[in-house]
């Protein structure tokens, strides 16, 4: 599909189409349900990578996250704002690779493998709306794709009380599964409210591009795989005595984690480099 079909067609959504430490055992999907929403969506942000091959990203609409400590999840990896590991390929695609190389971040933290993670923060966040990336994730045991939002406070009341929204993780020792997960103040972690979504047929999901979105309204949040709505939450899905914090601007979050206590570590069958390749990001609103 051309980015110029895509955009049309996410403009009719009836025709349409980080990272938490543990999920939902994965279990098969139900029949796909038609995209429950009541008006048009009209773009507000967007990427398509556009541009020559090796090109840098975009500084007006990315940043990123550099270092090696771990981020919380016991990674393996540093992240880097260089080239080889996020660039576009020259065909209107981003490109994040993760390598097998030794590394010292400016934290200090020396790592065996690099990768990137690029962000919106202090750039671009919104409240509700469409949210969706075509995207190509790698495939191997440890590897841990994301395409995920934080709550664009977070500087001011840390986590998990400015919440956070997995829109897409996978973990490669589960090729053909994908996970939709939000966290906030009293449910993060592993008891943060998700589902999985396994493709049909069981194929993996490293084979071929995919949409994954989500429709966030401010009493609801519907995640979706090339149009199949797969999970809805809305505030009666939290553990009493909590509180919905999904009621203010979040920024974007994309990046392949090598490692982690969720995915564990690569072992001698993972091939390295891996990459992710990203068509497109984009934003709506109603």
């Amino acid at each position: 599909m051309t980015k110029v079909a895509a955009l049309v067609l996410c403009l009719v959504p009836s025709l349409a189409s980080c990272g938490s430490v543990d999920a939902p055992v994965a279990a098969p999907n139900p029949a796909p349900a038609a995209t429950p929403t009541p008006g048009p969506w009209v773009l507000s942000w967007s990427d398509e990578f556009d541009g020559a091959a090796g090109a840098s990203i975009d500084r007006s609409r990315w940043t990123f996250d550099i270092g090696g400590d771990g981020w919380g999840n016991e990674e393996l990896e540093t992240y880097t704002d260089r080239p080889r590991n996020a660039s576009l390929d020259g065909n209107g695609r981003l490109v994040i690779e993760a390598d097998r190389e030794r590394l010292t971040g400016p934290d200090g933290h020396e790592r065996e493998f690099t990768s990137a993670r690029l962000k919106s923060q202090g750039l671009f966040s919104q409240a509700n709306g469409r949210f969706e990336a075509r995207m190509k994730i790698p495939r191997g045991q440890g590897l841990w794709p994301a395409f995920w939002m934080l709550g664009a406070d977070i500087e001011s009341v840390g986590w998990p009380a400015c919440g956070e929204i997995d829109i897409m993780e996978n973990i490669g020792k589960e090729p053909a599964t994908v996970h939709g997960t939000f966290h906030g103040p009293g449910y993060s972690g592993a008891a943060g409210p998700g589902a999985p979504y396994v493709l049909p047929g069981g194929a993996p999901f490293a084979e071929d591009f995919h949409i994954f979105a989500i429709e966030w309204e401010p009493s609801a949040v519907r995640w979706y795989v090339d149009g199949n709505l797969y999970e809805t939450r809305t505030p009666a899905d939290l553990p009493a005595g909590t509180r919905w914090v999904f009621d203010h601007p979040f920024f974007i979050i994309m990046n392949v984690a090598v490692g982690g206590s969720w995915p564990g570590a690569p072992d001698a069958t993972t091939v390295f480099p891996q990459r992710m390749l990203v068509d497109y990001v984009r934003v709506y609103k109603r």
